[in-house]
Formats: structure tokens, sequence, C-alpha cells
């Protein structure tokens, strides 16, 4: 089973997604405005914004007849939350990777 943040980066991985997603920091958006911005259709945003939602990366709240969505931070704390458990062994391992060509120099 997919933990959030690993939800969170597959919801990303797609281009348009990532593309609504970086269409939202500023302010809350319609629908309809992310079709513009992104340019495809209204259908086709709503769908994206669907697994966007699921990956908990945007909420939605009502505006008289209309929907806006902005960012939903939970989704990036879990991405982050998933990723920085790697950053240990990353660590670790650029330093033996610096330290193998050290030696290897002579240095």
């Amino acid at each position: 089973m997919a933990t959030n943040g690993v939800r969170a980066l597959e919801a990303l991985a797609d281009p348009t997604r990532r593309a609504i997603f970086e269409s939202l920091p500023t302010a809350p958006l319609s629908v309809g405005q992310l079709a513009t911005a992104v340019g495809v259709s209204s259908s086709a945003v709503s769908q994206h914004l669907r697994v966007l939602r699921e990956a908990r990366l945007v909420m939605v709240r009502r505006d008289g007849n209309r929907r806006l969505y902005s960012l939903d931070p939970r989704g990036l704390g879990d991405a982050r939350d998933y990723l920085e458990q790697f950053w240990p062994s990353a660590l670790a391992a650029y330093a033996a990777a610096l330290s193998t060509a050290r030696a290897e120099e002579g240095i």
C-alpha cells in the first residue's frame, strides 16, 4: 500500500497535474481558470484535480456557485516526510564517494 508521500509524488509525475499544481501557489483558482492556464479542457482539469485532491495536494472550497482550488500543505508535508527518510543514506553515500575520489587522487 502506497503511503501518502508516495501518492503525492505519483500525482506530480504527470506533467499536466504538475502544471495545475504549479498554477496554484499565489491564489485559489477555478477549474475554468486552471484550464486556461494549463491549456487543456475543463473536464480534463477536473479529472486531474480529483487525483491531486486524493493525494492531498490541493483542496477545494465553495465560493457561491464556483469551486476554488488551492494548495493543500498536507500533501507537500507527506512528500517531504517520505523523501527525508532517504536523506541520511544519501549523505552517507556522497561522503563515501567523496572519500573514494580523494583516495584515488592521493589527496
